[in-house]
């Protein structure tokens, strides 16, 4: 007998629903919900990447390109996460992003870095041609003449194709798991934290000249970005389309502060959700000028939101006292290469200090229980006191190793347990 697309999902799905049934999901909801509403807990452990690619779990088996990519990125990849024993939550549902069309005329989703015109000018991905080599960018925004290129966006759904992606899902798998459609605008995340897409525009050397040499033009470009951005927002928010699931921390969104996540509610205003921006390419620009030429373009973005986590990667250590003129900031992430101590002494009990440890020190080469747990008890020891998540994440390699994850994870509550936190 022929094994069909709905044979393969059907019992990776009655696996997942299982997950997602346990008490311990009820008991990690209530833990974000108190860590993100600055309660005392312990702290939180979240894995956001395990070098997925290299796991012997990442096939798929379907042969429509849409349910294979459901199948391997969704339920066999949670499937997986669900055995780290991390504080991960994994709800009975998923979410399929709905389909936009940008100024350059692209159909969206895609990777929100790569797809080349969110802005109408079209930005380049040079490769090396080495599979998984680098690369650089050819950003459109040559001259200062060029900003004649950029085109404002719209809130536009292309009913059809959603239309086509959910029909396909739901005849597949509707019946025994809910499908829910974040038609929340394009523009959110890294779409619209302004310093992705103002990097790939201008180039990152040229962007930091123009803080000098053309500070009135970079700070038109910049009101151009942030209004456009304000605007789509308006439009969905009118429209009805932003949902329970369109927010985003980096972690989980559970806060007494919102309303919980859940599938099919939409019509919901942005002071019920959570916002996430960065400002990774504003990593070697000092506090005031990132203050003057991001922060003060975000903030108007931001403020719209009920609560905000602001930080991915950058270094944010000699920037957390400007953050705090966000008012509704609640999560602060602190990346590799921070000052720990630092950090936790600025933010004290005010906002969750979300830690990043580099993954190439945690798990990616020459893996080391002493060095993490050593590591660990010195980042830990310092931000004593702070409301605390551990957050594993843009971990590219495990070195094909399946189990080091999860060691790490054992590893990480053992040293919690050994400091009394």
């Amino acid at each position: 007998m022929k094994t069909t697309d709905r044979d393969i999902l059907r019992p990776l799905i009655d696996d997942y629903l299982a997950v997602c049934g346990t008490p311990e999901q009820k008991n990690r909801r209530e833990l974000w919900r108190g860590l993100n509403g600055l309660e005392p807990a312990r702290p939180l452990v979240y894995v956001r990447r395990f070098a997925w690619q290299e796991m012997p779990d990442c096939r798929s088996e379907c042969a429509d390109p849409l349910l294979a990519s459901i199948e391997k990125g969704v339920f066999r990849r949670k499937l997986f996460w669900a055995t780290l024993n991390d504080d991960a939550v994994f709800e009975p549902w998923i979410t399929i992003p709905a389909v936009y069309r940008l100024p350059g005329g692209d159909p969206f989703p895609a990777n929100p870095i790569k797809d080349t015109q969110v802005w109408g000018p079209e930005f380049q991905w040079l490769a090396s041609g080495a599979k998984g080599g680098a690369g650089r960018w050819i950003p459109p925004l040559k001259d200062t003449a060029d900003l004649r290129q950029m085109v404002a966006p719209r809130h536009i759904i292309d009913e059809e194709a959603t239309r086509t992606r959910v029909e396909k899902i739901q005849d597949a798998i509707g019946d025994i798991i809910p499908i829910t459609v974040d038609r929340g605008p394009a523009y959110k995340s890294y779409l619209a934290d302004i310093s992705t897409h103002l990097a790939l525009l201008r180039g990152l050397e040229q962007m930091m000249f123009d803080m000098t040499d053309n500070a009135a033009w970079l700070h038109r470009l910049l009101a151009f970005m942030r209004n456009g951005i304000l605007a789509v927002q308006d439009e969905a928010e009118k429209a009805g389309d932003w949902c329970r699931t369109s927010g985003f921390n980096q972690a989980e969104t559970y806060s007494a502060d919102l309303p919980a996540p859940l599938p099919n509610e939409n019509s919901v205003a942005r002071k019920d959700l959570w916002a996430f921006c960065a400002a990774q390419e504003f990593a070697l620009v000092g506090p005031e000028m990132f203050d003057e030429f991001l922060l003060q373009y975000q903030i108007p973005i931001l403020k719209n939101f009920g609560l905000v986590h602001y930080g991915c990667c950058e270094v944010l250590t000699h920037k957390i006292e400007k953050l705090r003129q966000i008012p509704n900031l609640r999560r602060i992430g602190i990346g590799l290469n921070a000052d720990v101590a630092a950090c936790a002494e600025q933010i004290g009990t005010d906002y969750v200090l979300s830690y990043r440890p580099s993954p190439a020190e945690m798990v990616s080469f020459d893996f080391d229980p002493d060095r993490v747990k050593k590591i660990l008890k010195n980042d830990l020891s310092a931000a004593r006191g702070c409301a605390i998540d551990i957050t594993l994440k843009d971990v590219e390699t495990v070195e094909g190793d399946p189990e080091r994850v999860r060691r790490w994870v054992q590893i990480v509550r053992t040293t919690i347990e050994e400091l009394g936190m």
